[in-house]
């Protein structure tokens, strides 16, 4: 199978599975691991943050994120598709009781004049404005890049209102190669953020959140509450060390065979999106000739994973296990399943 679906599908490498083999370990409830403790002291800088802490997933880390910002009864600001909204299973609402106020972005970025509106004002019958939360690169934009003077701006906003601003960094080190600058300056426009080891770095488990000392101590307890309090955590933790030290430069691979796919596909009569757009990773085309479940179930029955992602669009998604060879390969069974879908329609 050719697996464009995600790059969560990643496999670790060699030194990655030596390294889980051979990881020093300790309790890390007790804050024992030093496995643990150097992976979160490594994250930290290079994030330029006081702290980090190790949590099972993104959606752990995000959620754990908001829990420590909000008190139940108040409201956090998000682009309209925004990860915390639309894939995290409603857990904001469940976990913390907090509302979820969502502002329609530009390829996934606020615009600040619609921020500034949607800050409550103080009135016993509205939800106090508690969090902005951000996500660089942007998921549902097709993996677009938030501009570093369009983060600082809406951080410089939100500080300016007394609101913290959280970042879902799921793929901040794309979005940082992207622009050629480091994850600490993107990660300066924000108080905390969240960063996934398994998408395109390859761990096989595990994200991180990152903030001040003090919030990161009150959200270690937090990680407890959800039940991500793990022990011998240092088999999760040593391929993490090996993904932030050894991984983020060769994602430029990754975005130069997703252009690639993107000026391929943009050729094909039946897929409709704009290879300029393509910043990152991710690929985004709107369908005309098929229904984005046939065009997957199809390209699956070829040997071709693909995901649907709402309104007949699909997404390709390029990581360290795709090579150019197998885009090489995966293209002719694309084009043919959209002829064969022109010509059924032609003859209908």
């Amino acid at each position: 199978m050719i697996d464009l679906r995600s790059d969560t599908v990643t496999q670790p490498t060699p030194a990655m599975r030596q390294a889980m083999a051979t990881a020093e370990l300790g309790d890390d409830v007790y804050g024992e691991d030093p496995t643990v403790n150097r992976l979160q002291g490594l994250a930290a800088e290079m994030l330029g943050k006081e702290a980090a802490l190790l949590v099972t997933s993104g959606t752990q880390g995000n959620q754990i994120a908001v829990m420590t910002h909000c008190s139940p009864g108040s409201e956090v600001i998000i682009e309209e598709e925004a990860h915390i909204f639309t894939y995290e299973a409603g857990a904001a609402a469940m976990l913390s009781g907090v509302q979820l106020r969502t502002l329609r972005g530009k390829r996934g970025a606020l615009d600040p004049a619609d921020l500034v509106a949607a800050i409550r004002e103080v009135n016993i019958h509205f939800p106090p404005t508690a969090l902005l939360c951000l996500e660089n690169t942007h998921n549902r934009a097709g993996g677009a890049v938030i501009p570093p003077e369009k983060m600082a701006s809406l951080y410089r906003l939100a500080r300016k209102h007394n609101i913290p601003v959280h970042l879902d960094g799921a793929r901040i080190f794309n979005a940082a190669v992207a622009l050629g600058i480091t994850a600490k300056k993107l990660a300066s426009f924000c108080d905390t953020v969240q960063i996934c080891l398994s998408k395109g770095l390859a761990a096989p488990v595990g994200s991180l959140i990152a903030g001040p000392q003090e919030w990161i101590a009150r959200a270690r307890r937090h990680r407890k509450i959800l039940g991500g309090g793990m022990r011998q955590a240092g088999i999760i933790a040593a391929p993490g060390i090996i993904a932030l030290e050894t991984m983020v430069d060769r994602l430029v691979e990754d975005h130069d065979n997703a252009r690639f796919l993107a000026e391929e596909l943009a050729a094909m009569p039946g897929l409709e999106l704009d290879p300029d757009e393509v910043e990152t990773n991710i690929v985004i085309a709107a369908l005309t000739l098929i229904d984005a479940t046939r065009f997957c179930e199809a390209l699956r029955e070829r040997a071709i994973l693909i995901n649907p992602v709402g309104g007949n669009r699909v997404r390709f998604t390029t990581h360290k296990d795709i090579t150019r060879a197998d885009l090489e390969k995966a293209l002719p069974q694309i084009n043919a399943v959209l002829k064969e879908a022109a010509s059924s329609r032609s003859q209908t």
